[in-house]
C-alpha cells in the first residue's frame, strides 16, 4: 500500500511539474520575458576585444591631449551605477548609453582615418544590435517613467545639444571600459546584478 501511495506521489509531482502548476526553479535570465534578447554572452569580451578597444582607447586618449576640450560637466559622473536602477530599465539606460558612444565614435573614426576604431566599433554595433532586442518599446502615451532612468536618459539626451564634440569624445573614451566591464556585464547578468 505505501508503495502504491509513493506511486500516485510522484506520478502526481511529475504531472504538476509539467504543467507548470507547480512553481519549477528556472535558470535567471539576462532580462526576464525578453523574447529574442541575448545579451547573457556579453557577460565577458574576448580578450582579442578588450585589447582592440584599449589600443583604441589610448589612441582617443592621445589625440584628446593634444586638443582643449573643456567640458562644462561630467557626461558620466561617479555615481552613474546602473544598478542603482531597476533591472528592466538597465538596459534602456545602456542601449542609450551605447547609442550615444556609437554616434561619438563613429563621428571620430569619420573625420580621422583611425583604424583603431574599426574593431572596437564593429563590436559595439554587434552588442547594441543584441541589446535592442531586450529593450522594451517605450509607450508614447500614458504615465511617465519615474525613478532615476528618465534623468539619465534627459543627461545622455542634452549632452549631445550642449556639449562641444571634443567633450562627448573625452567623455566616451573615459567612459569606454566602465561601459564594457561593469554597466555590459551587469546588464547581461541581469537580476543577479545588485
Amino acid at each position: 500500500m505505501a508503495g502504491g501511495c509513493r506511486l500516485v506521489l510522484m506520478l502526481m509531482a511529475v504531472l504538476l511539474t509539467r504543467t507548470r502548476a507547480v512553481p519549477v526553479p528556472r535558470p535567471s535570465k539576462a532580462l526576464p520575458d525578453a523574447s529574442g534578447c541575448h545579451i547573457g554572452q556579453f557577460k565577458s569580451l574576448s580578450p582579442q576585444e578588450l585589447q582592440a578597444f584599449k589600443r583604441a582607447k589610448h589612441s582617443l586618449e592621445e589625440s584628446l591631449l593634444q586638443k582643449d576640450y573643456g567640458c562644462h560637466s561630467r557626461l558620466f559622473p561617479r555615481p552613474w551605477d546602473l544598478r542603482q536602477l531597476q533591472v528592466q530599465d538597465r538596459a534602456v539606460a545602456l542601449e542609450a548609453e551605447l547609442a550615444l558612444t556609437l554616434r561619438v565614435l563613429g563621428a571620430v573614426a569619420d573625420s580621422s582615418p583611425r583604424d583603431t576604431l574599426d574593431q572596437p566599433l564593429h563590436v559595439l554595433r554587434h552588442i547594441h544590435s543584441r541589446l535592442q532586442a531586450c529593450v522594451p518599446a517605450q509607450p508614447t502615451a500614458g504615465p511617465r517613467p519615474r525613478g532615476r532612468l528618465p534623468h539619465w536618459l534627459h543627461r545622455l539626451q542634452e549632452a549631445e545639444k550642449k556639449e562641444s564634440p571634443g567633450c562627448l569624445e573625452a567623455s566616451v573614451t573615459f567612459n569606454l571600459f566602465r561601459l564594457l566591464t561593469r554597466d555590459l556585464r551587469c546588464v547581461a547578468s541581469g537580476d543577479l546584478c545588485v
